[in-house]
């Protein structure tokens, strides 16, 4: 039995739709930068990437995969996934330049997940593997609401920025 075995999906609801001029590589910058901040970046992997370019507009799917340890025995391993559709650029003016933009939709989400045991630990044996039963059965409740609450809010504050810098974007 993998650490998969030992994963709960806490955070995976919720989806930051943009639609309008934004300018993808800054979002794409934004966002890295942000998640880095929380993470360690031995942590990240820029996963999935596929771009197509139909006559309505470019679809770009991307998508980040991280790991952010609480302790020995628990993590948040996470993705995060950009999509975009119908995107094209446009000329627009900013502070009297015309600069190049892109428009669309832009679709932003992140996954969570509650990893126990994500080094295997007690997966050498039979009786270990029921000593992590136990374990997480009567021992580490708390802990587990601990370390969930930690991830929705790490969650929510990802998604927060993203939209708040997608939102400026659209001002400007």
């Amino acid at each position: 039995m993998a650490y998969e075995d030992q994963k709960d999906v806490i955070f995976d609801t919720t989806t930051v739709k943009y639609v309008g001029i934004f300018s993808f590589s800054e979002l794409y910058a934004h966002c890295k930068k942000w998640i880095m901040s929380e993470i360690d970046p031995n942590e990240f992997e820029e996963g999935n990437y596929s771009e197509k370019t139909p006559s309505s507009g470019k679809l770009i799917d991307i998508t980040w995969t991280f790991k952010k340890k609480f302790t020995n025995y628990f993590a948040f391993t996470g993705s995060i996934k950009f999509r975009t559709v119908n995107m094209k650029k446009v000329e627009v003016e900013r502070d009297g330049k015309k600069i190049q933009m892109d428009q669309g939709e832009v679709y932003v989400k992140i996954k969570g997940h509650l990893v126990r045991d994500y080094k295997n630990q007690f997966n050498d044996s039979k009786m270990r593997q029921k000593l992590r039963g136990i374990y997480n059965k009567w021992i580490i409740g708390s802990k587990v609401d601990k370390y969930e609450g930690k991830i929705i809010d790490l969650s929510e504050r990802f998604l927060a920025s993203t939209k708040e810098f997608l939102e400026l974007e659209g001002k400007r």
